[in-house]
């Protein structure tokens, strides 16, 4: 199924369970146009959009530079709120995972991972995942349907009311959500219009004013949008790799016999503004037996000798019913070693959140959990 049918056949409601519109989403230019069919002032979207993406309300009603007239419309017609949030859970660790609820009900999870010098936020992109990677959580649970614009940037929007990163809360010395990835629920890229949509507004000096050099996009290798990310975007690029031949790669995720690693890596080295400042990720998740020989340490630093480029090689975390056991911490080190020793930064990712579920490849939404059960 190509990108586009994809979008169609699992497009995303862009209004609430009242039929109102959301605004959340929309760019400058969409906004100036709603507020002429309104019979207002074109920069009037300007106004909303600041106090929207700038401020942080969730009330029209707090908009104290808009008419009567205005802001009556604007909450008989339109939408700004933040999805329900069904739990938070907090682990040891400090990692925080929310599940979240859109307007018709269904779910999604995000995490929010702090270090001492930067805090993390994973957001997802679909509702289930189209993929079927086998060692993956969430491509346990079926595709839903692509999350829209306004419900990706709901889930960062979120995130900043419970570190109270608006204005309103109180000047802060510092951010405490500096990054953003796309490494939640889902395949960015088979969802590609409604992520760049809300990337867009995340990256905006006059938006959420996040860099696009703390975005990165992992994807597990959906070539024909990986180019035109780099070129639309510019955002990091992290790449699922996990095996280092077709063989094993194809056996534990089935999108490489459409995309297999000739097409993939060649689309990697064509990435846009890729350079030895500005590598590639490649994630390598660590599964017994399967993909940790040395054999396959060397085989992996020969398919990736010409990318700029970094290897995260993650510990796997279990989850039950996978069939995968975590390779041993000292084959995971002699791993590294042979990496390290071709020249490769190969870091062993420490897990974050795992007692609760948080940590790469474990997030599902427990709606689908239950009804599994």
């Amino acid at each position: 199924m190509s990108v586009s049918s994809h979008a169609d056949k699992f497009e995303a409601p862009r209004m609430d369970s009242a039929g109102r519109i959301e605004l959340v989403g929309m760019d400058l230019p969409q906004m100036q146009a709603l507020m002429v069919e309104e019979g207002m002032p074109a920069f009037r979207a300007k106004q909303i959009w600041n106090w929207i993406y700038q401020r942080g309300v969730t009330s029209f009603d707090k908009m104290a530079n808009l008419p009567k007239d205005l802001r009556a419309i604007l909450v008989e017609k339109y939408v700004i709120d933040r999805p329900k949030v069904m739990t938070e859970q907090k682990s040891e660790d400090g990692t925080i995972k929310w599940l979240l609820g859109m307007s018709d009900g269904q779910q999604v999870e995000m995490v929010f991972i702090p270090t001492p010098t930067r805090g993390t936020l994973c957001v997802s992109s679909q509702v289930g995942c189209t993929l079927t990677c086998k060692f993956c959580h969430t491509g346990t649970q079926p595709l839903v349907r692509n999350l829209g614009p306004h419900e990706i940037l709901q889930q960062v929007m979120y995130a900043k009311d419970v570190l109270k990163e608006w204005p309103s809360d109180g000047e802060k010395q510092s951010r405490d959500l500096t990054n953003i990835v796309m490494m939640g629920m889902g395949e960015p890229l088979y969802n590609y219009e409604n992520v760049a949509a809300a990337l867009r507004i995340c990256m905006h000096a006059d938006g959420l004013g996040i860099s696009k050099r703390h975005i990165t996009l992992s994807t597990s290798g959906v070539v024909p949008q990986i180019v035109q990310c780099g070129e639309e975007l510019g955002v990091n690029l992290a790449i699922s790799l996990h095996a280092s031949n077709d063989e094993l790669r194809s056996s534990i995720m089935p999108i490489n016999n459409k995309y297999p690693l000739k097409d993939l890596l060649e689309a990697c080295r064509n990435y846009p503004g890729i350079s030895p400042m500005r590598r590639i990720t490649f994630e390598y998740v660590m599964l017994d037996g399967v993909n940790d020989s040395d054999e396959q340490a060397r085989e992996l630093t020969h398919l990736l000798y010409d990318i700029p480029c970094k290897i995260n090689l993650i510990p796997f975390n279990a989850w039950a019913g996978s069939g995968f056991q975590c390779s041993p911490m000292k084959r995971i080190e002699s791993f590294a070693h042979i990496l390290e020793g071709a020249g490769y930064e190969a870091p062993i990712r420490r897990p974050r959140g795992r007692d609760i579920l948080a940590a790469c490849g474990q997030l599902k939404s427990e709606s689908q959990r239950r009804k599994q059960n």
